[in-house]
């Protein structure tokens, strides 16, 4: 349902801060304007957007944990987010689809990605509502966490100090939380205890996850 993701290297994160640092931030609600209960900043700034989105999009394609969770066929540029005491983002799903430059994207799979040190700020947890679990992530900075974009979550108010994160949405390959979440698991087998198996027995696993990807990829 959910995973947590080391993503980025020291380097990768001390280069998005200092982004962050010298780029321009605007009121959250310029890509939602409708919404009452978005409290946040979020980069304006071409160049530093389009630095900061490659630089993370690198780190998630190189990532085996990541490209093996979300079957991504589409990922939305990744966008640096600030929230300062008294900001929030109140309880809300995701978007079914969200507009890009090439067309609308599927959002199966939300992701955010930790820039500075939880100590740097209180409160601004991560809550996520998965069935009766509540569940909270306040992550070392690079970790990322990925989960599906239909759950309830939110941003808890930030009381100190400033929370600085990424976000981004990925169109996955098998849409179906239940298929992609099957599938992972097939493939953790085998690459776990694949090299343990008798061949004819591998040979079949593999023939099963072969088919299931033809039956459920989109």
């Amino acid at each position: 349902m959910f995973k947590l993701v080391p993503l980025l290297d020291e380097q990768e994160v001390r280069t998005l801060r200092e982004i962050a640092a010298s780029g321009q931030f605007v009121d959250g609600k310029i890509s939602n304007p409708h919404s009452t209960i978005k409290n946040n900043l979020q980069l304006h700034d071409a160049a530093a957007y389009e630095r900061s989105s490659k630089i993370l999009l690198d780190a998630m394609v190189r990532n085996p944990d990541f490209m093996e969770f979300t079957f991504p066929a589409r990922i939305a540029p990744p966008l640096l987010t600030r929230y300062t005491p008294g900001m929030h983002y109140g309880l809300h799903p995701d978007a079914a689809y969200i507009p890009l430059s090439d067309g609308q994207l599927r959002t199966d799979v939300s992701c955010t990605v930790f820039i500075n040190d939880p100590a740097d700020y209180d409160g601004g947890a991560l809550h996520i509502m998965l069935g009766n679990a509540d569940l909270r992530f306040k992550e070392a900075p690079g970790t990322a966490i990925v989960y599906p974009s239909h759950t309830l979550h939110e941003v808890e108010p930030v009381t100190r100090g400033e929370r600085l994160v990424a976000i981004t949405f990925i169109q996955s390959l098998i849409p179906d939380l239940q298929h992609r979440d099957l599938i992972y698991e097939l493939n953790e087998v085998a690459a776990l205890e694949g090299g343990k198996m008798d061949p004819a027995n591998y040979t079949r696993l593999q023939a099963v996850q072969y088919q299931l990807l033809r039956m459920w990829r989109r």
